[in-house]
């Protein structure tokens, strides 16, 4: 047994006490990104699964639910799970996903499917192919884009002063940005429902992650009732079957979601629904609040040692 998956078995054992690590994603692309860099690619997601595979038991998430209800996970206790509906969940990590053996639970926010495009990969796709070298965004500031990293660089500024608009005000401002950047912009960023179908026939899971991926501690009571709603009934008009899992949107407790949100998805026939909130959830948790988190580091080691971390938050 490997060292960091002795340790694993330490921090993570069986039982009443075995806590659930769940870790998300959300893209996986082809090759690494010159703009982000950091960010997931084939190569890195197939390392990844290795060290999974190697140092955890990885569970289907309806079945590590259901143990972690019934406090009877096993030792080194782990799910994957990725937001949103990119189409490189389907085109790029379910491959490799395969060769692991490994399942996945896909949460899809249902009314990008079919050639639609966030708000927020309005906002990078117009940077990141705008040909001008300076972008004059009005409200938002100046920005120098003629680099990859200066490109980088004005995505997270704009990113952080739109995330938390009204809704409306959010999708007016990303098209200003696009009006701005001049740029053409993918129409094929996510999933169809037909990619969906097959994730689901692949033997993935899929859940529901609202229609528009609002912030639903903006929403009244029934607009956060009509979103999660809606995405549930699409998904299983396009399964077959029921969804039972369901992931905030951004998911921080408390600035995401509130209580309320989480009272409504109780009353919408869930079995459970997961925050990014850090750490593991341990039997006895609220399993409408399930903890998960990204580990971001590169290395093997650091990569252990990061999820050992947040391990170590329920301590």
């Amino acid at each position: 047994m490997s060292l960091m998956k002795s340790i694993f078995s330490i921090m993570s054992p069986a039982g009443v006490r075995g806590p659930l690590s769940i870790l998300i994603f959300h893209r996986v692309a082809a090759q690494p990104d010159p703009v982000f860099p950091g960010e997931m690619h084939a190569r890195r997601f197939d390392e990844v699964c290795g060290w999974l595979k190697s140092w955890f038991n990885v569970l289907p998430l309806d079945a590590a639910v259901a143990h972690l209800k019934a406090g009877t996970l096993p030792a080194r206790a782990a799910c994957i799970t990725f937001d949103d509906g990119y189409a490189d969940n389907h085109d790029v990590a379910l491959p490799i996903l395969q060769k692991h053996g490994l399942q996945a639970t896909f949460f899809i926010a249902t009314g990008f499917l079919d050639g639609g495009r966030m708000w927020n990969d309005t906002v990078v796709e117009s940077i990141r192919h705008t040909e001008v070298t300076t972008l004059d965004l009005s409200e938002f500031g100046r920005f120098m884009v003629g680099s990859p990293a200066e490109k980088a660089e004005a995505i997270g500024a704009v990113l952080g002063k739109i995330k938390y608009l009204p809704m409306a005000e959010r999708l007016a401002a990303a098209q200003r940005i696009a009006m701005s950047a001049k740029a053409d912009l993918p129409g094929n960023l996510m999933m169809t429902s037909a990619q969906v179908k097959a994730m689901r026939q692949a033997g993935m899971q899929i859940g529901a992650h609202t229609v528009s991926h609002p912030i639903l501690a903006c929403l009244s009571d029934k607009q956060a009732k009509a979103e999660i709603q809606e995405s549930k009934d699409f998904l299983e008009n396009v399964l077959g079957e029921r969804v039972g899992l369901f992931a905030y949107p951004n998911g921080k407790p408390g600035k995401d979601y509130t209580p309320a949100s989480v009272e409504v998805v109780n009353c919408l026939d869930f079995d459970a629904a997961f925050s990014t909130q850090w750490g593991a959830s341990c039997t006895g948790d609220d399993l409408f609040q399930i903890k998960r988190f990204t580990p971001w580091d590169k290395t093997q080691w650091r990569f252990g040692t990061r999820l050992l971390q947040n391990l170590l938050l329920n301590r």
